[in-house]
């Protein structure tokens, strides 16, 4: 069994670890919720890392709701080079948090971008009752296995690359909660993509997409913080869909 290396920081609730994943030490914490412990969020690619998101995960603890995050390779903490991991690297990275932490399932997923294919492809590897995907990417099959880089870049790079994704027909089989969060002003990933995901998913227990308006895809959640009452409301409603895994 690999070894979970945690260091508890008690008096602001959060526990740092380290878990070992092909010589590499995934950087990670989780912040501890009142009510449930069972989420994982999943960031993106560029220069993301955790704690991009902590105005998101402080204010889902304040609402009771656990998370669990880490650093993949080739970002933040964990440190190494993007070229040293690939799209399926990091679905097999979060695969080794789920298991060195214990996370009971079912799990609820929040993946950001990259990360939400990332959580599309855990539905198939674990029981997964709840998926909040904000600003979500997905890929063609043809690039889930190739190393980042100029190659991979070269295949999702191609006109709409993302429309033959395996996401579309994954989700037609995902019968939990799902809540799709999309920027109105995103540069990166068209409407039709989370307007899709949510159309795939007719299975589903319940799902939604929510548009932000005046979003753009790295400013979501600042951007609703400057309105308490639009943050309060979309924060009530991500809670809802994660909740809704744990009933």
């Amino acid at each position: 069994m690999a070894l979970l290396l945690t260091i508890t920081i008690m008096t602001a609730r959060i526990e740092q670890f380290g878990v070992p994943f092909d010589g590499w030490t995934l950087q990670g914490d989780h912040y501890a919720g009142e009510r449930s412990n069972h989420t994982v969020l999943l960031h993106g690619a560029g220069a993301s890392t955790r704690h991009m998101h902590h105005l998101l995960r402080n204010a889902l603890q304040q609402r009771g709701v656990g998370t669990t995050c880490f650093d993949c390779v080739g970002h933040g903490e964990t440190g190494g080079e993007l070229s040293q991991s690939s799209v399926a690297s990091r679905t097999r990275q979060a695969q080794a948090v789920i298991a060195a932490r214990r996370i009971e399932e079912p799990l609820s997923l929040i993946g950001i971008s990259m990360g939400a294919y990332n959580a599309i492809r855990l539905t198939q590897l674990h029981s997964v009752e709840a998926l909040v995907l904000m600003v979500p990417g997905v890929y063609t099959p043809a690039a889930y296995d190739v190393p980042f880089g100029p190659e991979f870049s070269a295949v999702i790079r191609r006109e709409r690359s993302w429309a033959d994704t395996d996401a579309w027909d994954i989700l037609a089989h995902f019968e939990g909660s799902l809540l799709v969060v999309a920027a109105e002003h995103d540069a990166v990933i068209p409407l039709e993509i989370p307007e899709r995901l949510v159309a795939s998913a007719a299975r589903a227990r319940q799902r939604e997409l929510m548009v932000v308006e005046g979003g753009q895809h790295n400013r979501v959640w600042a951007l609703l913080a400057e309105q308490r009452e639009r943050f309060d409301a979309a924060l009530g409603r991500v809670v809802d869909t994660l909740e809704q895994g744990q009933r």
